[in-house]
Formats: structure tokens, C-alpha cells, sequence
């Protein structure tokens, strides 16, 4: 595997139901992700983005086709292996924050590596580091119901990169967010992202949030139907999503 791939994905095919009464969600779709890959997946409801975003972070399996994640398909490894896969490999950024609200931001963030035996000075530099990056520094001894959603969000982000991931698997990501909040935290993956610190594919129905991806997939009865690179500055790339999106007929969310 070359080893800027991150992860690749071909022929990929998901059925739900029962035989005779099955509903394909996925239809044959090809992504290869290499390293320092930001890709939004955006698509109507219903399209499959959930669904692919799930078989690709090892959380559901395909009914058929190849995953590879880290050089490993991941339709052939144990539960074992896939759970090492997940610990080592794989961070996960979901809509509603899943902070622990019995824990300080410092405690939540350093959750992962507190679970991997890592000594508590270099969790609490770790957690220091992450949150200084994401603005976060001056409220690593609050408790979740003391910050703002942005700011758990943005703590989510940090608890999912502390352990160095291959990749970053976002859900939508300020779906619970204003759009100020929203703004701040697409900020913050974008920073990330450039300096070579995180490999994001992310799903989104917001024009404005994909807007801060390098890549736009468009997801479509099951397949993915057109790729968008962004080229040049982010509103121009704005633009041409939304005129993606008119081109579709449609609602995205």
C-alpha cells in the first residue's frame, strides 16, 4: 500500500433488510483518503453519508466490497484487531460532543491516553498542547455544563486528536453549533489540517462548513456522483458548492 494512503475503498456495497426485501444504501462506490486529506461528504438526506462514514471508521461492515484502513482490510480482521485499530488509529468527532459530564475538560480530553496507561505529566502536557490550540487553554478545569457548545465541540475535537490518529472521522460537527461557534471550531479543523496535524473526512449537509474541506464529495442515491476540489480561496470554493447543490435540486440536510 502506498504509504500516503490513509485508506481506500472499492466496489463498496451496503444492504439493509432481509433477503427478498433488502434497501441498497451504498452502490459500488471507489475513495481512496491519502495522508493530510481534509473531505467533506456532503449529499440529500438519505444518500448514504451516515452510512459511509460508519463502515469506514469500523463501526458497521459493508455487505460487500474492500476496505482498507491502515494498510489492514477491515472487513477480514478480528474484533480484536479492530478494536486495537480504533484505539490507535482512529478519532471520532460526533454531533452532540459525548463529553463526560462527571470529568473536567483536561480529565475528558485525556480520557484516551489515560486509558492507554500514559503517564498522567505527559497526558496533562498532551492536553495543555491541544488546547491551546483549539482556545481552550482557560477552561481545562471546568466541567462540560459550564462551557458553551462550541467549546465542548471544540473539547471533542481535542480528545479525538490527542492520540495522534491516522484520521479523523467528523459527524456533522456543528450540527449542533450557532454559526459563530460553527465557524470557530471549522477554523480550528482547518489549522489543524494545514500544519499536518490531522487526515478529516468529515460529512456535512453545510455548504459553509465543506467549504473548509480540500475536497467536496457529493453523495447521491448510493454513489458518489461529483468530486470538488477547492483550488483557489474559500469563498470562490464556497460558490461552486453552492452551485453544486442548486445544480441537485436540493436540500442537503
Amino acid at each position: 500500500m502506498n504509504e500516503n494512503k490513509i485508506a481506500e475503498i472499492r466496489n463498496l456495497v451496503k444492504n439493509y433488510g432481509v433477503k427478498g426485501f433488502q434497501s441498497r444504501v451504498l452502490k459500488g462506490i471507489d475513495l481512496t483518503i491519502f495522508r493530510n486529506d481534509f473531505i467533506a461528504v456532503m449529499g440529500p438526506s438519505g444518500s448514504g453519508k451516515t452510512t459511509l462514514l460508519n463502515i469506514l471508521s469500523t463501526l458497521d461492515k459493508p455487505t460487500q466490497g474492500t476496505v482498507i484502513l491502515d494498510g489492514q482490510d477491515i472487513t477480514r480482521i478480528s474484533n480484536r484487531e479492530l478494536s486495537k485499530l480504533r484505539r490507535d488509529k482512529i478519532g471520532f468527532i460526533f454531533q452532540d460532543y459525548n463529553l463526560l459530564d462527571t470529568m473536567t475538560l483536561q480529565d475528558n480530553i485525556v480520557l484516551p491516553l489515560s486509558l492507554n496507561g500514559v503517564s498522567p505529566g505527559v497526558c496533562i502536557q498532551k492536553a495543555r498542547e491541544m488546547a491551546e490550540l483549539f482556545g481552550l487553554g482557560e477552561h481545562l478545569g471546568k466541567y462540560p455544563y459550564q462551557l458553551s457548545g462550541g467549546q465542548k465541540q471544540r473539547g471533542a475535537a481535542c480528545r479525538a486528536l490527542i492520540t495522534d490518529p491516522e484520521i479523523i472521522f467528523a459527524d456533522e460537527p456543528t450540527g449542533a453549533l450557532d454559526s459563530k461557534a460553527g465557524r470557530e471550531l471549522m477554523e480550528c479543523f482547518r489549522k489543524v489540517n494545514e500544519s499536518g496535524r490531522a487526515t478529516i473526512l468529515m460529512v456535512t449537509h453545510d455548504p459553509f462548513c465543506a467549504s473548509y474541506a480540500r475536497d467536496v464529495c457529493l453523495l447521491r442515491d448510493g454513489l458518489i456522483t461529483c468530486r470538488l476540489s477547492r483550488g483557489g480561496d474559500r469563498k470562490e470554493f464556497y460558490d461552486r458548492i453552492m452551485d453544486m447543490q442548486a445544480s441537485m435540486g436540493g436540500d442537503f440536510s
